[in-house]
């Protein structure tokens, strides 16, 4: 996942005039406690922080990352203070590996039962012992309809380029060889040589047809400058807005699935309202608000019942067991992710 860092700082009551607009800021620790959050840029309605601040008298801020990588760097090179990360679920069993998380027993809470079992997908917490299964999407193709006609595929998508259209991939090296490696009929985290050599070979040959590797694509694409892009299903919160001009589709040939999750971590310096905060997002209520701006998808079954219809049935934000099953989710590589860091950078560097 990535979206817009951004920090916000909540004291209770203060957002209650902005909706869900931001408050970027820093405000006094006015109420009786603190909670610290460090989660992905744009990634939690603010009006969940606002709620939670009000009842249980808590001061939040929020401080956001553009990927898992620059989270976990940021911790291991010594910052303290967060209390709640939100990793994707590779990247927790890489947490749960480096002892960075502390067990929350959240598993045990009254209403963990609205959770999916479907979505206790991390290896290393397959009871949910440890954290809360938070959101999950796809990570498809945004595009723009007065570019393109109905885009339905990567071949689709780099048809598009080859007529003289510009099209962009995300600079993420696990989704951008992701897309090679499903296109290929390989998994994504594949471990063999053949198949990285033949994703990273997918890739540089389709290089000249890439206008650039960015997070930063959506306001090229609604103003026509990119006719698609590799995007997250958070793009249908655009979507939605302009639903004449704007597109997305999960690829006929598959796509990427990504879930983050709720975790504390071991030196969270306020526990109880860390745990506090992970049993008030068990809220079907809370959990649907959150859905609702978003556009993605919860692992909360009654939240999904107190969806509007359209975000409920859509074949873009929930799709079809049929599209599910051609959907694959990034495990943790191990030291095989060094194949992984060289085939990209050979991508990368190619001219």
């Amino acid at each position: 996942m990535h979206f817009t860092p951004f920090r916000v700082s909540l004291a209770p009551g203060i957002m209650g005039t902005l909706g869900l607009g931001f408050l970027v800021a820093s405000s006094p620790a006015l109420a009786a406690g603190e909670l610290h959050l460090y989660n992905w840029g744009d990634y939690i309605n603010p009006e969940v922080l606002e709620r939670f601040s009000d009842e249980y008298d808590v001061d939040v801020s929020l401080d956001t990352y553009g990927s898992n990588e620059e989270m976990l760097a940021k911790l291991q090179a010594g910052a303290t203070g967060y209390d709640l990360v939100f990793p994707s679920v590779h990247m927790q069993d890489i947490m749960y590996q480096l002892d960075l998380l502390e067990p929350t027993y959240i598993n045990q809470s009254e209403h963990f039962a609205n959770i999916d079992p479907d979505f206790l997908r991390a290896k290393t917490d397959s009871e949910g012992e440890y954290c809360l299964p938070y959101a999950w999407g796809t990570v498809g193709i945004l595009y723009n309809k007065n570019r393109v006609d109905e885009m339905t595929s990567w071949e689709d998508f780099f048809n598009a380029a080859r007529d003289g259209k510009q099209v962009a991939i995300l600079d993420d090296m696990r989704e951008a060889l992701g897309v090679a490696l499903i296109v290929n009929g390989d998994s994504v985290n594949a471990t063999d040589r053949e198949a990285l050599e033949r994703a990273g070979n997918y890739l540089i040959e389709r290089k000249p047809l890439i206008s650039a590797f960015t997070y930063d694509s959506v306001p090229m694409v609604q103003s026509g400058d990119l006719a698609a892009a590799h995007y997250f299903v958070g793009g249908m919160m655009y979507v939605n807005e302009d639903p004449e001009n704007l597109g997305y589709v999960i690829p006929e040939e598959g796509a990427t699935l990504y879930q983050e999750n709720i975790c504390m971590l071991k030196t969270a310096p306020n526990k109880e309202n860390a745990k506090q905060f992970m049993e008030f997002f068990l809220r079907p209520e809370i959990a649907a608000l959150n859905t609702r701006q978003q556009m993605n998808g919860t692992p909360n079954v009654e939240a999904r019942e107190l969806l509007p219809d359209a975000l409920k049935n859509s074949p873009e934000i929930n799709p079809p067991s049929e599209v599910m099953d051609r959907l694959q989710i990034f495990e943790d590589l191990g030291r095989s992710l060094q194949l992984y860091d060289r085939t990209w950078t050979k991508v990368r560097t190619a001219e």
